[in-house]
């Protein structure tokens, strides 16, 4: 499938949709040790970010992330850079900010989050992990293979999937990602990357029919 396809489907919309609150955790948010923004193409991560820092729900963030395909034209300097940036503008203090530029994949992002909070001198019993809606559940996934000593909370920013579309302005790319982060969900585990996430099968039959449909580009790599 190109990116001049036709108009999004009713049907594909309601697959996408079934997807979309799949990933979401629904975690209750409550004050945790350290925040981590995750990096990507979504700037509203580190607004959010921002928000629960200012709610009092940790006293220090780190952000986390290099570029990938997505971003590195958006965030030239990284997007933990342009994240840590964004969320100073907002008047977080730089003082309560680590940036971590070197995380490529979400394994690294907790991981070299983790180092980046021990370096620092910070104990971490409890970390909030502030993402993109639709990478909740993959970020819970990871920081349960890859950290399990501590306890996960996930977070995003609360928005529908009508206005995330919206807020983002590229249909095929957002249920594109929603396909690729489903299906690291299903292969991670076997690979050691997380841990294992039931899939209902209405969710599993929504994933193949978009996969049969051409929402493909955020595949993992034969």
């Amino acid at each position: 499938m190109t990116d001049d396809r036709a108009a999004i489907t009713d049907a594909e919309r309601a697959d996408a949709q079934l997807i979309w609150d799949y990933h979401q955790m629904r975690h209750q948010v409550r004050p945790c040790s350290a925040g981590v923004g995750l990096g990507s193409h979504d700037l509203g991560v580190a607004a959010f970010a921002a928000d629960l820092y200012f709610a009092g729900l940790f006293p220090v963030l780190v952000f986390s992330g290099a570029n990938g395909p997505t971003t590195a034209q958006r965030f030239p300097r990284g997007e933990a850079v342009h994240f840590a940036e964004h969320a100073m503008q907002l008047g977080v203090p730089q003082s309560a900010i680590i940036i971590e530029p070197e995380a490529r994949n979400t394994g690294q992002n907790i991981d070299y989050s983790r180092n980046a909070l021990r370096r620092a001198g910070v104990e971490v019993g409890s970390v909030l992990l502030i993402s993109k809606p639709y990478m909740e559940r993959r970020a819970f996934a990871t920081a349960s293979k890859t950290w399990p000593e501590v306890e996960v909370v996930c977070a995003s920013e609360p928005l529908t999937f009508d206005e995330y579309l919206k807020s983002i302005g590229d249909e095929k790319l957002v249920i594109d990602m929603l396909v690729g982060d489903l299906q690291r969900i299903i292969e991670y585990p076997a690979l050691g990357f997380a841990v294992a996430q039931h899939v209902p099968s209405d969710v599993a039959a929504a994933y193949r029919r978009l996969l049969a449909s051409g929402f493909n580009s955020r595949l993992l790599k034969a």
